[in-house]
């Protein structure tokens, strides 16, 4: 198990990755959670858009191994379908995204809309879940910190 030192420099670093299969909902998602990174003294030192978010666990393994990197913060829409294609998916791109977590010891704040939402609903959601998954992350780095 490879664990961190959090936050060696002042200002914390967090990735994004995004799925651009709903490309201009992620970049709106991208705004806001650099908008909600900014307001609490973040630099989003990274931001890497992906094919859709079955992609995001390969390229969250690589990005988490960057020693420069201290959160990881994951933005998607996994819309509803006529099959359990997409329920399935999520649950396979949480359970791996939960086990990078403790693999390296740092947080990742899923901003993942769905399974199964309609894109109404992600309209509604896409601001508040990209800033709850800065606001997640950071507050993980703040508990780590303090452990």
């Amino acid at each position: 198990m490879v664990r961190v030192n959090h936050m060696k420099h002042r200002k914390p670093r967090i990735a994004i990755i995004g799925g651009q299969f709903h490309k201009e909902l992620i970049e709106e998602m991208i705004t806001a959670a650099t908008e909600e990174a900014q307001q609490h003294g973040a630099e989003i030192s990274k931001t890497i858009l992906v094919a859709g978010s079955y992609e995001v666990p390969l390229i969250a393994d690589k990005v988490l191994e960057d020693t420069k990197i201290d959160a990881l913060v994951v933005l998607g829409y996994i819309e509803q379908g006529e099959t359990l294609h997409g329920e399935v998916m999520g649950h396979v791109v949480h359970r791996v995204l939960l086990d990078l977590q403790l693999e390296y010891g740092k947080p990742i704040g899923i901003g993942i809309i769905g399974p199964g939402a309609t894109k109404k609903q992600a309209q509604a959601r896409k601001v508040s879940a990209a800033r709850g998954a800065v606001s997640a992350a950071l507050q993980s780095l703040e508990i780590l910190k303090k452990l």
